[in-house]
C-alpha cells in the first residue's frame, strides 16, 4: 500500500501548518467578535474584522493571494480605487443630522481643536522612526474616524492598513471605557453640572444649504479632502432635501451595508500573523491610544478655555465630543453629564462637536494629503 499519498493529503491540510503566530490571531480575533457580541462594541464592523482577520490566519486559504477572494475588494475598492471610504462617507452624510452645528457654529472649534491629538501623534511617530507618510497615517488614528483613517493611509502607507485600521475602530469602539476618566481628570463636578440652553430651531433652508456651502469652503481649501468631504455632504443633501427619499434611505441602509461587510472582511484580511505581529504593529496602537486620548484633552481644554469668553457657558464635556467617533462620544460626554445631575442632557449639544469632529479629521488628511504627495 502507497502511504505517500496519504502523507501528501496530510501534509495539503492546514493543522500541518500551523503557527504560534496563527493562533494568537484567532484570540485577538475571538476578542474582537466577543466585545461585539457581549458588549455592544461596534459590532457593525468588529464583527466583520474579527471574522476577516479568523479566516485569513487559517494555513493555506491565501484569500488575500492576488485574484482571490478578499484581495479582489481589497484591492480594487480600497487600496487602488479608494471607492470604500467614500460610499461610507455618502451614508455618514445620509445618516447625520448637522442642526447641531448649524444652530451653534461654535462647536465647529471644538471640533478643530480635537484633532490636536493626531498632530501630536504625528510627530510621537517620527520620533519613533517612522517616516512622514506612516506618521501621518498612524496619527489620524486619533481622530477615531476609521474610513478617514483608511482612506489616509491608503494612500500614503498601505503596507500599515490593517494595523492603523484596526486600532481606529477599536478605539472607537472603547470610548466608553477610555474618556470618562479622562473626562473626570480635567473637568470640575461644577463644570460638568453646567447646563446648557436649548438650541434654536434650523430652517430646512439652512439645512439644504450647510452642506453646499461646507463642501465649497472645505474643497477650496483642501482639495484632497473632495472624495470625503463631497460624499458625506451629497449624502446629507440626500436627507435634507426631501425629495430623493430613496436615495437616502439606500445610501444610509442597503448601500452602507453592503460596503461595510466587503470593508470589515479586507481590514480583517490583512492582518495574518506574518504581517501583524511585529514590534511596528504595537508601536501602532500605543501611538493611537496617545493620539486618542490628546484629542480628548484638548477638546475639553478648549472648551474650558472659551468659557473664560462666553456669558453663556459650555459643558466642558462636549469637548471631548469632538472626536469623530458618532454618536459615541456624545452619549458618552450625555452619560458623564448625567453622572452629577439626573437632569442634565447634552446630547444634542454634544453632538456638534461631535459632527464637526467629523468634518475636522477628514481635513486633517486632506491637509496630510496636500503636504506629503507633492
Amino acid at each position: 500500500m502507497d502511504f505517500s499519498v496519504f502523507r501528501s493529503i496530510i501534509l495539503d491540510t492546514g493543522f500541518m501548518h500551523l503557527t504560534f503566530g496563527n493562533i494568537i490571531m484567532w484570540a485577538i480575533a475571538l476578542t474582537f467578535i466577543t466585545l461585539a457580541i457581549t458588549k455592544n462594541y461596534e459590532p457593525l464592523l468588529l464583527v466583520p474584522i474579527g471574522f476577516g482577520m479568523f479566516i485569513v490566519n487559517l494555513p493555506l486559504t491565501d484569500l488575500m493571494k492576488e485574484g482571490h477572494l478578499l484581495w479582489v475588494p481589497y484591492h480594487y475598492a480600497i487600496d487602488h480605487f479608494d471607492l470604500i471610504p467614500p460610499i461610507i462617507f455618502m451614508g455618514i452624510g445620509a445618516m447625520t443630522d448637522f442642526g447641531p452645528v448649524i444652530a451653534n457654529p461654535k462647536t465647529l472649534l471644538l471640533g478643530a481643536g480635537a484633532q490636536f491629538g493626531v498632530y501630536v501623534t504625528f510627530f510621537g511617530a517620527l520620533l519613533l522612526g517612522f517616516n512622514l507618510h506612516e506618521a501621518a497615517s498612524i496619527g489620524i488614528i486619533g481622530g477615531a474616524d476609521g474610513p478617514t483613517t483608511i482612506f489616509l493611509t491608503a494612500k500614503l502607507a498601505p503596507h500599515l492598513l490593517g494595523a492603523t485600521a484596526v486600532a481606529a475602530y477599536s478605539y472607537m469602539a472603547m470610548v466608553p471605557i477610555i474618556q470618562p476618566p479622562i473626562m473626570r481628570l480635567l473637568t470640575s463636578k461644577e463644570e460638568r453640572r453646567i447646563k446648557m440652553k436649548q438650541m434654536r430651531p434650523v430652517g430646512k433652508l439652512e439645512r439644504i444649504g450647510f452642506p453646499l456651502v461646507a463642501t465649497l469652503i472645505i474643497c477650496l481649501l483642501i482639495p484632497p479632502a473632495a472624495p470625503l468631504v463631497g460624499m458625506m455632504m451629497v449624502g446629507n443633501l440626500f436627507r435634507e432635501c426631501g425629495v430623493v427619499e430613496r436615495l437616502s434611505n439606500t445610501a444610509q441602509n442597503e448601500l452602507i451595508n453592503i460596503v461595510t461587510i466587503f470593508l470589515g472582511l479586507c481590514i480583517g484580511g490583512t492582518m495574518p500573523a506574518s504581517v501583524f505581529l511585529k514590534p511596528q504593529s504595537l508601536y501602532i496602537f500605543f501611538l493611537g491610544l496617545i493620539a486618542f486620548a490628546f484629542s480628548t484633552a484638548a477638546g475639553l481644554l478648549l472648551a474650558k478655555f472659551m468659557n473664560l469668553f462666553l456669558k453663556d457657558k459650555i459643558n466642558p464635556l462636549i469637548g471631548a465630543a469632538g472626536v469623530s467617533a458618532v454618536p459615541m462620544a456624545a452619549r458618552v460626554a450625555q452619560v458623564v453629564a448625567r453622572e452629577e445631575d439626573k437632569r442634565n442632557f447634552i446630547l444634542m449639544q454634544a453632538m456638534g462637536p461631535n459632527v464637526a469632529g467629523t468634518i475636522g479629521t477628514v481635513s486633517a488628511a486632506g491637509l496630510f494629503l496636500t503636504l506629503l504627495l507633492h
